[in-house]
């Protein structure tokens, strides 16, 4: 059985930083064959691809609101992925996923979309005061 677990989320002041990590267990293919993402949700709103890495860190994908002060980054030995975010501000709070899949010739932002994912994590939630 598939998992994916996400940590490492919490309460920090606006301008400071956190780091989420995600690992995938159970998955049926090599951890580095898969894309995995972060996804985000805040009270009332649509679901937000944040980033993704595709493989073994061929395409890179981050919104625009983040891009500047977000990393992805994977340790595949560790069938982990983590999201580095840096310069946090208040409307970056949201309940943050990871979700893991294995889309074909799909590459760049189309990788944030949710619809690529199949496997997901039940979330952290990431809290910025101002």
């Amino acid at each position: 059985q598939v998992q994916v677990v996400e940590s490492g989320g919490g309460l920090v002041e606006a301008g400071g930083s956190l780091r989420l990590s995600c690992t995938a267990s159970g998955l049926t293919l090599t951890f580095d064959a898969y894309t995995v993402g972060w996804f985000r949700q805040a009270p009332g709103q649509e679901r937000e691809g944040v980033s993704c890495s595709r493989r073994s860190g061929v395409s890179i994908a981050y919104a625009d609101s983040v891009k500047g002060r977000f990393t992805i980054s994977r340790d595949n030995a560790k069938n982990t992925v983590y999201l580095r975010m840096d310069s946090l501000k208040p409307e970056d709070t949201a309940m943050y996923y990871c979700a893991a899949g294995s889309p074909l010739g799909v590459y760049g932002n189309r990788l944030l979309e949710s619809q690529y994912y199949n496997y997901w994590g039940q979330g952290t939630q990431v809290t910025v005061s101002s």
